[in-house]
């Protein structure tokens, strides 16, 4: 499909469509033809006609269904150039929607997530974000503070006067209340980043403890290599795979231990590195070769990273009894066999149940954009400021200057206050024709 957007966009195809007039057909319907340069036909097609303001960017609209040959697609695309049409900016489509009020910024934003979601989790927070959730949060707790700041730039005009007509109580009681739902909102980006991009979970553990196996048997391929030679990982490979909707992003490292080999070497400091950029931890344990005393020094360096971590028990099957028994007592531990792939649910169940997203529920307002997170933060440092002046009997403009500062940061998010360069910077991430 070919789309074309603008006051001129019916007219400029009409140039070159034969069939039906289309500047007298009403909006919604479709038209077959054919698009001709000058008496050359290059293809039939079907228009879909969306008459402003009854379209995505309540302009006139018009899609182009062509075939999909990529020869016809750029005869179609010249021959409109040609006629006066522009090739569209990366999210053009959607930034002129957006400043034609068809929805918000963080609604637009909402879009991009949409085509990018790759999970069911990812998919649902988009749908609920684009279809205003979040922004109605948002907007009603604008509308709370707009009072009170207004009630304050009052007292400001009648200064001489010494009255109040915004009772402080009443306003540290909204305050309050607002950071409530702040907070909340806050707390839940941790969540939303997982849900957006992915839980970058780092696969460790010594040399042939089988976590290349392991990766193999999670992607139901043969990913990497599995030797027999210690060493044989010196690099990370990742991959993902979805689990529960969501996106899981596994990472093979090289195997921990100390070593002379120059390469290896390298390969053990960048899983080190891998493992404290991780938000989940496999840590694997050769159940058939190593010993309780250097499983139990790792589990301590473990916990020392205070990142969530699964202890995997792995070689079930040839288990040494001692060092089986001591991994069962560790809580949350899971015992598999890579190789065979037994337990391997089990071990799918657990990683879900670390990752908690019993938090996450259809409806839910999440934050998943680092924009909107990073508003709200600065949202809360200007209502806390107003809490400390309420607290020191600060005058009224103090007040209204960091009332005035937090209903700045709540506007960024929906757009209500904007800039061109913040625009510039959001939809230059969009893809070209949305």
């Amino acid at each position: 499909v070919i789309r074309l957007s603008g006051n001129d966009a019916i007219k400029i195809c009409n140039k070159v469509f034969k069939g039906k007039d289309l500047e007298k057909q009403e909006s919604h319907t479709l038209h077959y033809g054919t698009i001709r340069d000058n008496d050359k036909i290059i293809d039939e097609v079907v228009i879909s006609l969306f008459v402003a303001p009854k379209s995505f960017t309540k302009e006139n609209v018009v899609e182009i269904s062509c075939h999909g040959s990529p020869f016809i697609v750029k005869q179609v695309i010249k021959v409109l150039l040609a006629n006066g049409a522009r090739l569209a900016l990366p999210g053009e489509f959607t930034k002129r929607a957006f400043l034609n009020g068809q929805f918000d910024l963080a609604q637009a934003e909402a879009v991009a997530d949409l085509i990018n979601a790759d999970s069911a989790a990812s998919h649902e927070a988009a749908l609920n974000q684009m279809r205003g959730g979040f922004s109605e949060q948002i907007r009603q707790l604008r509308e709370e503070l707009i009072h009170f700041a207004s009630m304050i730039e009052l007292e400001l005009d009648f200064g001489e006067e010494d009255v109040e007509f915004a009772d402080r109580d009443d306003l540290k009681q909204l305050i309050n209340n607002l950071l409530k739902v702040i907070n909340a909102l806050i707390d839940s980006f941790d969540l939303g980043n997982v849900i957006k991009n992915g839980v970058p979970t780092v696969i460790a553990g010594k040399p042939n403890a089988g976590k290349s196996t392991l990766l193999n048997a999670l992607l139901n391929e043969e990913k990497a290599i599995v030797s027999d030679i210690a060493g044989t990982t010196r690099d990370f490979i990742e991959d993902e795979i979805n689990l529960g909707g969501i996106t899981f992003r596994f990472i093979d490292t090289a195997g921990l231990r100390e070593t002379t080999d120059t390469i290896e070497k390298i390969g053990v400091e960048r899983t080190q590195q891998q493992m404290k950029k991780a938000s989940l931890i496999i840590y694997m344990i050769d159940m058939a070769n190593d010993n309780l005393v250097d499983v139990n020094r790792d589990i301590n360096k473990l916990e020392n990273l205070g990142i969530p971590f699964i202890v995997v028990g792995n070689k079930e099957d040839k288990a040494q009894p001692a060092l089986k028994a001591a991994i069962e007592k560790i809580k949350g531990s899971v015992l598999i066999s890579a190789a065979t792939k037994e337990n391997l649910d089990a071990l799918k169940d657990r990683i879900l149940e670390v990752v908690n997203l019993d938090n996450f529920k259809t409806g839910d307002t999440i934050v998943t954009n680092i924009r909107h997170y990073d508003n709200l933060l600065k949202t809360r440092n200007a209502l806390m400021d107003v809490l400390n002046g309420l607290d020191n009997n600060i005058t009224g403009d103090f007040l209204a200057m960091d009332i005035r500062q937090s209903l700045h940061y709540l506007g960024e998010i929906t757009g209500e206050i904007t800039t061109n360069d913040l625009l510039a910077n959001i939809f230059s991430k969009f893809c070209i024709g949305k």
